[in-house]
């Protein structure tokens, strides 16, 4: 009700203006734990028992200011980044567009994020509450050697981290998407693998994060199927697909134009036929995370029965709030008793 109120307010400002009040409202709440779901939304991945399959994308917190906030909202769990090893203010604003007519988000925003160290003071204070917070980690824009960064990354989130999800996808660093390429991304997977072995050996007391990757939708056949292969080969935790997409569908907007990362509403057909393409490359083999236009209940539920584990939402929030989470826990519920399953894994590519 209360974003309701706000919305046409939020609304009349700029984009990234939102946002960062957004964040300032969150961090404003009382801190509490997660919010109780029934149990039988509960689902277990990659060896971490989510609370309920429904999770906040990276973007949202870039800078892991609000993870609890999130939790207390009523999501399963978050992801926070993308971080990069650096600091770096991104690209030249404007960068972030609604398009309201569409239910969409244009964003060229860059990897802006105020660097590895910041993040890591946060996620150390937040040390031993409950709640799963995944990191995605990234490479800064003007690097040398972006594999060498990724390992930085993971060798410093890994003990801070709930998972790590390697974000290679993004369509606003040049280049970045090359390094999903089969030898390219073998070779990153490996340098992340072993940064986060070092940091979080097995043999110790706590159990190395799993590593995720976040795809982009923009693939073709033999480029779902070369990451399918190397996910499976390397034992990756999850796929997270997809990230934005540089496609232009028909758009109503006047910022239909800008340049950089569609979501929202027009990426969800899309992303959809991604993720059933990786589960028939995957043979169900590895879980994967639905991210991509999801706005209600359905479209969660839409995607868990075509083979997500999990569901991520980030653009749908900034049209209907950050109750939206709750509303679609509760809602995934309802249509779990309808259709006659126990439970979230029970359901899982059941279409």
């Amino acid at each position: 009700m209360l974003f309701r109120l706000l919305k046409p307010a939020l609304f009349a400002l700029h984009p990234e203006t939102g946002h960062r009040l957004a964040i300032g409202g969150l961090k404003a709440l009382p801190l509490h734990g997660p919010m109780p779901v029934p149990g039988m939304l509960g689902i277990e991945v990659a060896g971490l028992a989510f609370p309920n399959p429904v999770g906040v994308a990276a973007g949202f917190d870039k800078d892991a200011e609000v993870p609890d906030a999130l939790l207390g909202l009523g999501f399963g769990f978050t992801e926070v980044g993308s971080i990069t090893p650096l600091p770096q203010a991104g690209n030249p604003r404007p960068r972030l567009f609604r398009l309201v007519e569409d239910q969409a988000v244009i964003n060229r925003m860059g990897f802006n994020n105020a660097g590895a160290e910041a993040a890591l003071t946060r996620l150390r204070a937040r040390a031993g509450r409950p709640g799963i917070v995944g990191v995605n980690i990234g490479a800064n824009k003007d690097s040398t050697d972006r594999i060498a960064d990724y390992a930085v990354m993971a060798r410093k989130m890994a003990p801070v981290s709930s998972y790590l999800c390697v974000n290679v996808s993004s369509p606003n660093t040049p280049g970045l998407r090359a390094l999903q390429d089969e030898s390219a991304l073998a070779a990153l997977i490996d340098s992340v693998i072993a940064a986060r072995d070092e940091a979080v050996p097995a043999s110790g007391p706590d159990s190395p994060p799993p590593v995720f990757l976040k795809v982009a939708p923009d693939l073709e056949p033999a480029d779902i199927d070369a990451i399918a292969r190397i996910a499976m080969d390397r034992q990756l935790g999850a796929l997270v697909v997809s990230n934005t997409t540089i496609s232009r569908p028909d758009l109503r907007s006047h910022h239909a134009g800008e340049t950089g990362g569609l979501s929202g509403a027009p990426l969800r057909d899309l992303a959809l036929q991604r993720l059933r393409d990786f589960r028939k490359a995957t043979g169900g083999a590895i879980p994967l995370v639905g991210v991509g236009g999801i706005a209600s209940a359905e479209h969660a539920w839409e995607r868990i029965r075509a083979g997500a584990s999990l569901v991520q939402l980030y653009s749908a929030m900034v049209y209907e709030g950050p109750g939206l989470g709750a509303r679609i826990v509760k809602g995934l519920g309802e249509l779990m008793r309808r259709d006659g399953f126990a439970s979230i894994a029970e359901a899982v590519g059941s279409e």
